[in-house]
């Protein structure tokens, strides 16, 4: 696996710093203003892709209809980054989505699990299921038959189309901070311990 970069490889947007009226992009205001913030600021991942503003809106429309309006319950979600970003060694993604995990009932135990093997954990079948799936589109780019008899005994058409989107849109996400060097939000951890 390649080392990650310790520092970030492009430089955050900082729209607080830049007082000068004339030098700031109205559209990159407004899109940042709606960007989830820590500390009052955009979250780093927001801040280093406004260096593309017309590509941040557009990510933000489909990560923000995958996290707030999709199809899938929240924690099943949630398991899949995690599981996700685990695979990718995204320790940014990881972190983030270890707090938003614990928002929707993802346990410290399950968390600390999914950077684990599987068979570690006492997992139901389902969220087997999900991890498996997670693994396979890591390791492979697609879903063995047995999992995907699995995934499909529990989730509809639609259901199925999101998880493979959900995980698909995590791990481009996860290569992006990575390879751009997305630095941890000041007081966000990043993996357990």
């Amino acid at each position: 696996m390649t080392e990650r970069p310790t520092t970030s490889r492009i430089t955050p947007v900082d729209l607080a710093a830049d007082r000068s009226p004339d030098s700031v992009d109205p559209e990159l205001a407004e899109i940042l203003s709606h960007a989830l913030t820590h500390n009052g600021a955009p979250l780093n991942i927001f801040a280093v892709l406004a260096r593309h503003p017309k590509l941040l809106k557009r990510f933000n429309l489909l990560g923000g209809f995958l996290l707030n309006k999709g199809l899938l319950p929240a924690r099943e979600r949630e398991l899949v980054i995690l599981r996700i970003g685990w695979n990718a060694e995204a320790e940014y993604e990881f972190g983030q989505h270890t707090i938003i995990g614990r928002q929707v009932g993802v346990t410290d135990e399950e968390i600390s699990a999914l950077t684990r093997t599987p068979a570690s954990h006492p997992w139901s079948t389902g969220d087997a299921a999900l991890i498996a799936m997670s693994d396979e589109l890591s390791d492979d780019d697609c879903v063995s038959d047995a999992t995907w008899e699995l995934l499909a005994t529990r989730w509809s058409e639609a259901e199925l189309v999101e998880l493979l989107v959900v995980a698909g849109f995590y791990r481009l996400v996860s290569g992006f901070l990575n390879s751009a060097g997305v630095q941890l939000d000041e007081g966000i951890a990043g993996f357990p311990d």
